[in-house]
């Protein structure tokens, strides 16, 4: 697969991601709830939310950690395009540059938002010194599936309902998530050794032994007849 074909996986998540946060941004208003599949407490839903920190709903305390990373994904964006061309010319194993451009194409969507949108969708947290780099990042997808009530004996939670699974996440969020899960379940096979390292008894192994008896047996005869003593 050519280089640039990796860029295109990319560019279509981040297409993707794009189109989803557009429009739920025109049709929808912030916090709306659309029931998608499963009934109003559980199931598939789309939820309005706006993120001014981190991916599944995480978030900075302090201006400082808004601004500080907006420019890390800034850097985080070029650094893994970088390393995506370099990997690709040495021959990495396809199905990790596909992970790659999954992780890539998540990171530039959420860098969009947080760099654009505080501008052209005016949703940049009150009181922010400029709307540039300060742009909250559009989270829809929500999945709740059930909730537990922790016994009272459980310490800290105890009393208190667990929704499973609470955060609210887009789909930059998911192909970085899809990208690095794939990258760690499948790393054996992605990053083996090129170098055979061949166990005793395997068919290579075998047939170098085999290949050194006969040189062994060749020049013992080769020296019997030459030996004065014979």
């Amino acid at each position: 697969m050519k280089i640039y074909k990796y860029f295109l996986i990319a560019l279509l998540v981040i297409c993707i991601d794009q189109a989803s946060k557009l429009l739920v941004h025109k049709y929808m208003y912030l916090h709306e709830t659309i029931d998608v599949i499963g009934n109003e407490d559980y199931g598939f839903k789309l939820h309005y939310l706006l993120n001014p920190g981190m991916a599944f709903g995480l978030k900075w305390d302090n201006e400082f950690g808004k601004l500080a990373l907006t420019f890390f994904r800034i850097i985080a964006m070029f650094a893994i395009s970088y390393y995506l061309i370099r990997l690709a010319k040495q021959g990495v194993h396809n199905g990790f540059l596909i992970c790659l451009s999954l992780v890539l194409g998540g990171a530039v969507g959420n860098v969009i938002d947080s760099t654009f949108y505080g501008v052209f969708l005016n949703n940049a947290p009150f009181g922010s010194p400029t709307p540039w780099f300060h742009g909250q990042v559009i989270d829809m997808l929500f999945f709740p599936l059930f909730t537990i009530h922790w016994p009272e004996w459980v310490p800290y939670f105890g009393g208190n309902d667990f929704l499973f699974f609470s955060p609210v996440f887009n789909i930059a969020d998911s192909s970085i998530f899809v990208g690095v899960f794939i990258i760690l379940v499948m790393q054996k096979r992605f990053f083996k050794e090129e170098t055979l390292q061949a166990e005793p008894g395997t068919p290579e192994i075998t047939n170098s032994l085999q290949q050194a008896a006969v040189s062994d047996q060749s020049q013992g005869a080769s020296e019997e007849k030459t030996d004065p003593a014979a």
